[in-house]
């Protein structure tokens, strides 16, 4: 049985709370794939709960302590492991985000949340939520700009996104915040910091036309994908649903333009909305 004492939520509670779940399975004898039998789940999601990248949900604390003999470990200490700054329907795919090794994105009508400016995010947030209070805006804004540190890191993540050519149009925050959006992109993309396709509006119909996509590979745990909706997401661990998508996001970078004229395309966006802008 796990130690007695309630973990520390400063030091990386997921993490620690995954180890201790690892070490009790061992000792139990169970695979992951017997331990997610016996809580209906698949063998990836405990493989996934073990890595951190999936955060430990009430009922499963519950179940995991029967199955394991934990007491009530898991249980008291499943609440610390899933506090987060981040809105409910986003919290888990934000954090599985900062433990992924790559990161494959289609968005459809804005550029993605890890490449907007304060200026861009806080336009959206606003639409968003158009009755809430500043600061609830403003702590949005915080911590998406957050969650965009993990850019800071010279090779880790590699991020690579197709953008529909309709989020360039929508004149999200007017010209000078879309001006200062594409500049910021274009220069990520000079940097080498991530790799951008443009999917054109004559690229005709195509796989990702009914929402948002992200896909996430880690190091030591499978895949997920995240499927996004207008203030809704989920996140699939089935091998069989990510390799679906993987194929629609393979099949839209081919629909797409090179990464070289997307550059070009972003570029003469970023001068015309600049122009506007001084207009």
């Amino acid at each position: 049985m796990p130690g007695s004492r309630d973990l520390d939520p400063s030091s990386s509670p997921r993490a620690l709370l995954g180890a201790e779940l690892r070490h009790a399975r061992e000792k139990a004898g169970l695979s992951q794939e017997e331990l997610g039998q016996r809580l209906f789940v698949s063998g990836s999601f405990i493989g996934q709960l073990e890595a951190g990248t999936r955060r430990l949900q009430a009922e499963y604390a519950r179940l995991l302590d029967e199955e394991l003999e934990t007491g009530d470990f898991f249980q008291r200490n499943c609440g610390a492991a899933a506090k987060s700054k981040y809105r409910e329907h986003f919290a888990e795919a934000a954090e599985a985000e900062a433990e992924a090794s790559a990161i494959r994105e289609y968005a459809s009508m804005l550029i993605p949340g890890l490449l907007q400016t304060p200026a861009y995010a806080r336009a959206v947030s606003r639409a968003y939520l158009p009755s809430t209070a500043e600061g609830f805006i403003e702590e949005l804004v915080t911590g998406r700009m957050e969650r965009a540190r993990i850019l800071g890191d010279p090779t880790r993540p590699l991020l690579w996104t197709v953008i529909d050519e309709a989020a360039l149009h929508r004149m999200t925050g007017g010209p000078e915040v879309m001006a200062g959006a594409l500049r910021h992109l274009t220069g990520l993309i000079r940097r080498n910091r991530v790799i951008v396709q443009l999917l054109p509006f004559d690229a005709g119909a195509h796989p990702g036309m009914q929402g948002c996509v992200r896909l996430m590979d880690f190091d030591d745990a499978p895949p997920l994908v995240y499927l996004e909706g207008v203030d809704t997401g989920r996140l699939e661990d089935d091998p069989a649903t990510v390799a679906r998508y993987r194929l629609y996001f393979e099949l839209l970078t081919a629909s797409a333009l090179s990464p070289e004229k997307s550059l070009a395309l972003l570029d003469a966006m970023a001068q015309d909305y600049g122009h506007e802008e001084h207009a």
